[in-house]
């Protein structure tokens, strides 16, 4: 095996996975890329762009000269939910990327057992080379599916929880 091929192998990897799962594995993959990107995207928020937000918050809420009165109070409700709203922008997207991914494989599974289907006929009985064909293809797309989701299914409540979290600390840090 050359340097070359050595190189392309990722990449002839995933064409022989799309191959052996059907036409819905991009669709799967497209899913996988939308999922992991707001996955990307959430950890770069709470890493590097949270905590100048949450210190802006604070300044103003620092700067206000009384804290005790209702407009204050008011004052300190929007300022959390200012944030609270920053950070769980992206998440109802995430939230809907976990579960289309195990239904897009559910969808493969049909379509791969109808090809079954459809080698039967076609043969007038059992073949087994058909069968095998959309069984590899029903299965592949089932498994890409699930392992989309449950990759991404810790992510998903991970976020929800520290957008909880850093609410009730932001809560915390506008005393009155």
């Amino acid at each position: 095996m050359n340097l070359l091929d050595r190189l392309l192998l990722p990449f002839t990897s995933s064409a022989t996975l799309i191959e052996a799962g059907g036409w819905v594995l991009p669709w799967i993959f497209l899913t996988a890329l939308i999922m992991w990107t707001l996955i990307a995207e959430r950890w770069w928020y709470f890493r590097r762009l949270f905590p100048a937000l949450r210190a802006e918050l604070q300044a103003q809420w620092q700067a206000r000269g009384e804290h005790r009165s209702w407009s204050a109070r008011q004052v300190r409700a929007m300022l959390i939910s200012q944030a609270a709203v920053a950070m769980s922008a992206p998440l109802p997207l995430l939230r809907v990327t976990v579960p289309i991914a195990p239904l897009l494989g559910l969808l493969g599974t049909v379509t791969g057992m109808l090809e079954v289907f459809d080698g039967m006929l076609i043969h007038g009985a059992a073949d087994a080379r058909s069968m095998a064909f959309g069984v590899s293809h029903a299965m592949v797309a089932t498994l890409a599916g699930l392992v989309v989701s449950v990759s991404g299914l810790y992510f998903a409540n991970h976020f929800q929880r520290r957008v909880q979290h850093e609410t009730e600390l932001l809560g915390d840090l506008l005393s009155y």
